[in-house]
């Protein structure tokens, strides 16, 4: 008896991770081996760097925060100490955001805590 082997599902899943692997370079885009490697390191960037968005987000929000509380003669630790001690509940992205776009309201919360 031949063996039997089912070409229509086997050809269905490399075009379905060839499509995914679309616009890679050189080999990684259309040979199934190097491609199907390929996507797999991606997604284990993807997952890696899913965390680290959030780290590089939140530096971000205290560098931009340290900059516009020096304006003001405080540096970042004091103003969020300052800010802890009044119980004033401000996330770091709304602070960030303020400083940014509303400097107005940032000075009214610097001179709040001072």
């Amino acid at each position: 008896m031949p063996r039997s082997v089912n070409k229509v599902a086997a050809r269905h899943k490399r075009k379905k991770l060839l499509k995914l692997t679309k616009g890679y370079f050189g080999a990684r885009k259309n040979v199934y081996t190097v491609a199907k490697n390929t996507r797999e390191k991606g997604l284990t960037y993807a997952y890696r760097d899913r965390r680290n968005k959030k780290r590089e987000f939140r530096k971000l929000w205290i560098q931009r925060i340290n900059a516009a509380s020096r304006q003001y003669g405080m540096n970042y630790s004091q103003f969020i100490g300052k800010l802890n001690d009044k119980n004033i509940q401000i996330n770091r992205k709304v602070l960030a955001d303020l400083a940014m776009n509303h400097p107005d309201a940032f000075k009214a919360i610097v001179e709040s805590v001072k």
